[in-house]
């Protein structure tokens, strides 16, 4: 008989605080009350900072890429640019290799509210986990990484398309 912890029979009660997806949820909603807190000055949501942070990255990247790259679908992805185009924070033009397709770009103002918010979104992320030693945050860190990382690379696990 196994006494491994992963083996449940279905009968048994598994709570709410012992399921990962429970858990990983509420760590995203207790990151994101912290950085509403710590960023409010800049009126500017975590999907938009990681939009302007993948920008600032790559440079120009269509919609499409800029998706893949904050792990979002298209249409979720869309909403966050617009609103960041509507605030003059980037600029979203019509490709021209593919006219179906917006080529976006930083502007100055992104580029400049970008470094002003640095480090008050660092510190909301350092929170998020400052209950933990530093040793511990660095294993959590790799952690959750590998978790990532290898529910990424199966073929079952993708991001919704449209």
């Amino acid at each position: 008989m196994a006494d491994d912890e992963n083996s449940r029979d279905s009968k048994e009660s598994w709570p709410l605080a012992g399921r990962p997806g429970f858990l990983a949820r509420r760590l995203h909603q207790i990151h994101v009350g912290l950085f509403m807190e710590l960023c409010a000055e800049f009126r500017i949501t975590p999907l938009q900072y990681s939009l302007l942070t993948a920008l600032a990255e790559c440079g120009t990247a269509d919609q499409s890429t800029l998706a893949r790259l904050v792990a979002l679908d298209r249409t979720t992805t869309t909403g966050g640019l617009k609103r960041l185009e509507s605030r003059g924070l980037i600029q979203r033009v019509t490709s021209e290799r593919d006219r179906r397709s917006q080529e976006c770009r930083m502007t100055a103002e992104g580029a400049d509210l970008l470094e002003r918010i640095r480090e008050p979104a660092r510190a909301a992320h350092e929170q998020t986990i400052s209950k933990l030693s530093r040793s511990e945050q660095a294993t959590f860190m790799r952690l959750l990484e590998r978790v990532v990382l290898a529910n990424e690379a199966r073929d079952a696990v993708r991001m919704p398309e449209e």
